[in-house]
């Protein structure tokens, strides 16, 4: 570790679904964050740590910040907010096939405190030839308007690996000089089974359409691994909120429940490196996003 070694905690944040998990991805160089089309799908402050001899970065994928329309949507700011409160650096990602809008002018207001601001224009892969100039230029007009002291704004398509090693390079410059803050070997400080609910509850939510992703919640009930195999035994329960719901994550005859289980329990046996049984259970908790019990007995406690 050299004298100069810099560590510290830089937030993603922005609106729901503008490619925060899938930078985060990108920038850690592992998958460590679900990523969906569905806007929300981050429920958790998750940590990806990036560990070189001469820097750590803490990159904290964050919930999109957004109107409330539940309880859970509420205490979802609440977990942005204070991850917000003990960050060196905040990273606001806009992305280039999305007018800026009121949303983001209610971000901006939430970093007076911030004293490294760093603006990700994500997706220009899905702009047009002539789209990234306009957006820059809108972007521009947003500093401007709202008074930011913004560092470095820059184009990047995490899709495509373009610009996040400048992304990252840049970062790093702003960070405090200090010691490594989490253990070099690791890569997320996120919990094995925390993890595994979300490979589960990414391939849960894939294809489904309107409210019904924002009700599924997963829960591990029991997980072990058999003496002396590189072998796990996962038991899970998928939460929705109606019988409804129940019967489209089963699907006929079992078929959409089966399938969640082929494609999740790839996922995880990528994650753990070993095979696994996977046994899913679906279960109706109702309005669990609308009710306090519920949320603290899944871990979204005020």
């Amino acid at each position: 570790m050299t004298s100069e070694h810099r560590a510290g905690f830089v937030a993603v944040i922005g609106r729901p679904n503008v490619g925060k998990s899938t930078l985060v991805n990108a920038l850690v160089g592992k998958k460590i964050v679900i990523t969906s089309a569905h806007p929300n799908t981050t429920r958790n402050p998750i940590r990806g740590i990036i560990s070189r001899p001469d820097f750590q970065i803490i990159v904290v994928d964050t919930p999109g910040i957004h109107k409330p329309k539940t309880l859970l949507g509420t205490r979802l700011n609440a977990m942005v907010s204070e991850n917000l409160e003990s960050v060196d650096v905040a990273l606001l990602c806009l992305p280039a096939d999305e007018a800026i809008g009121a949303g983001d002018e209610y971000i901006v207001k939430q970093l007076g405190h911030i004293r490294h601001l760093y603006i990700a224009v994500t997706k220009v892969d899905r702009a047009k030839n002539d789209g990234l100039i306009s957006k820059l230029a809108e972007v521009s007009d947003f500093i401007a308007r709202n008074k930011l002291n913004v560092d470095e704004i820059v184009p990047l398509s995490a899709k495509n690996l373009e610009q996040t090693q400048l992304m990252m390079d840049l970062l790093v410059k702003s960070l405090p000089i200090s010691p490594s803050l989490y253990p070099e070997d690791i890569n997320t400080d996120q919990a094995a089974e925390l993890h595994i609910t979300e490979l589960i509850r990414e391939a849960a939510i894939e294809d489904l359409y309107e409210e019904l992703p924002h009700s599924v919640m997963v829960t591990i009930d029991e997980m072990s691994k058999r003496e002396g195999k590189n072998f796990f035994d996962i038991h899970a329960t998928i939460h929705v909120e109606r019988d409804s719901q129940k019967s489209i994550i089963i699907g006929p005859q079992g078929s959409r429940l089966k399938d969640i289980g082929i494609r999740s329990r790839a996922g995880i046996e990528t994650f753990l490196d070993a095979k696994s049984y996977l046994g899913l259970h679906v279960k109706v908790s109702k309005e669990w996003q609308r009710d306090p019990k519920a949320l603290a007995r899944l871990g979204f406690t005020e």
